[in-house]
């Protein structure tokens, strides 16, 4: 996993520049039925970005912040999250033309 858009790794300033473009929001609800694996699933989100382990996810119920969803493990208020999606094919693309822009600069 690449480290570099990891939360711990993201400063606030970078965070706060991606989220003032509209195009790099994506609001997100997550809906299924009693038991259906919602908060597991937003845990394995939340792993994604670095915040959790990917071992702890799905056991650690990180957007329930409440002591009694923690103690009756139900979720009973909804929580809301800033996440970082690194597209592959973008990374890849920009790395392409930044190894195509260095090349051009060495070049005599």
């Amino acid at each position: 996993q690449d480290q570099s858009l990891s939360m711990s790794f993201l400063p606030p300033s970078k965070l706060s520049l991606l989220q003032q473009r509209s195009e790099n929001v994506r609001n997100i609800c997550i809906l299924a039925h009693v038991d259906h694996g919602k908060t597991t699933l937003s845990d394995f989100l939340v792993s994604s970005n670095g915040i959790i382990s990917h071992k702890s996810a799905g056991k650690i119920r990180y957007l329930d912040s409440r002591t009694d969803e923690q103690e009756r493990q139900i979720t009973m208020k909804s929580s809301s999250i800033t996440l970082v999606y690194k597209d592959p094919e973008l990374a890849a693309k920009r790395a392409e033309a930044a190894a195509a822009s260095q090349s051009d600069s060495q070049s005599p």
